[in-house]
């Protein structure tokens, strides 16, 4: 079995394993306590937090730890929240993490505005500047694609940014970026950035979220004041030294230039066939692909004996359609037709020319079938 729907989850390190199981059953303790084991976990947390800054390229700023890449959007776009005139720009093409809190925000009667995306599926970045104004509080813009891969410029639109609006905070979800690729976030920008733990080979249900300025975020959980009072309640210190355990051990760009010959090697495959198609994407680790005449998850189905790949995001995979590729400009017979492959470094070559003749060997037998 090939596993390839890993933007949706990855496989846990067995060592994160273990060190999960050393947090939770040895190193237990609560790092708010005042005795010494506890004392000597709240350091422990320290240690996270400042090799997470370090390997996120932030030379200044803070970590919030999460329950995961949807708690750390929603206390970026919540948190940011302020009374008055304020007006709250998103793109289109966001999670549903950040999409769905955008429209609660319109609910509330906040001025939100929806940033369409480019045929290629980057924002538009020209549509982008006329949204900006001196009124601008929040600018909500994904990293990488979830759905596509597709990379927006976070550098660029941080000069926007500063041009048109430059008191706006600028948020990223950095959930399918953080630990795939190449970055330092010094040099692109951004107040806030989101990330997930389960997507890098760490465990669920943790994630954290980079703050640049703690003034510019207000808490939107209230307890005892854990994390700096932005996220109340005991920490998951199993879970977050896990998270650190993956993150530490990973070596960005070794991955990065592997799992780019993997997505080559599949893609070669996958372009000899005739009625197959794929979205361009700067990012090795997601590709959009398209079968035309048969239905995407007709094909996912048909395959799943030996390969697992996606339908798109898990957080929104049952409701009909897509919602990203609409606003690509896909027809409505591509968006049917469409899967999600997605990587990790950690796959053999061997493994994934096999997935890719077996996918292009099974679309081509249900096609005959429905002809």
């Amino acid at each position: 079995m090939v596993y390839l729907d890993n933007a949706a989850t990855t496989k846990m390190f067995e060592e994160c394993a273990d060190v999960l199981k050393k947090y939770a059953c040895m190193d237990f303790y609560n790092p708010s306590a005042e005795y010494g084991q506890a004392v000597n976990i709240s350091r422990e947390l320290d240690n996270a937090r400042k090799s997470l800054l370090n390997k996120l390229g932030a030379s200044k700023g803070d970590v919030v730890f999460t329950g995961g890449a949807t708690e750390s959007n929603n206390l970026a776009v919540m948190g940011s929240v302020r009374n008055g005139s304020w007006e709250y720009v998103f793109s289109a093409g966001e999670h549903p993490s950040v999409f769905n809190v955008a429209h609660h925000l319109k609910e509330l009667g906040h001025i939100v505005h929806f940033v369409p995306l480019q045929r290629n599926g980057q924002v538009d970045y020209d549509a982008l500047k006329t949204m900006l104004n001196k009124n601008t509080r929040l600018i909500s813009i994904m990293h990488v694609s979830n759905e596509t891969g597709v990379i927006n410029d976070l550098a660029k639109i941080s000069q926007i940014r500063d041009e048109y609006a430059s008191k706006a905070l600028f948020h990223a979800d950095g959930v399918q970026a953080f630990c795939k690729m190449p970055f330092r976030l010094d040099e692109l920008g951004v107040d806030l950035y989101s990330i997930s733990a389960h997507k890098f080979h760490g465990p669920k249900g943790v994630g954290a979220l980079y703050v640049k300025n703690k003034s510019s975020l207000k808490n939107i959980v209230y307890g005892g004041g854990q994390e700096g009072g932005f996220r109340s309640g005991t920490e998951n210190v199993a879970g977050i030294k896990a998270m650190q355990c993956a993150f530490e051990q990973i070596d960005v760009a070794e991955n990065f230039e592997k799992v780019q010959d993997l997505k080559r090697q599949f893609l070669s495959i996958v372009a000899g066939c005739n009625g197959a198609m794929y979205v361009d994407s700067e990012s090795p680790y997601i590709v959009s692909l398209s079968f035309e005449g048969v239905n995407g998850e007709t094909l996912m189905r048909a395959v799943e004996d030996q390969m697992i790949v996606g339908m798109g995001s898990a957080c929104s995979a049952k409701h009909a359609g897509n919602r990203i590729l609409k606003e690509m400009k896909f027809s409505p017979d591509k968006i049917k037709s469409s899967i999600r492959v997605s990587f990790n470094a950690y796959l053999s070559l061997e493994d994934v020319k096999n997935a890719g003749n077996y996918l292009v060997e099974t679309y081509e037998k249900l096609l005959e079938k429905v002809k």
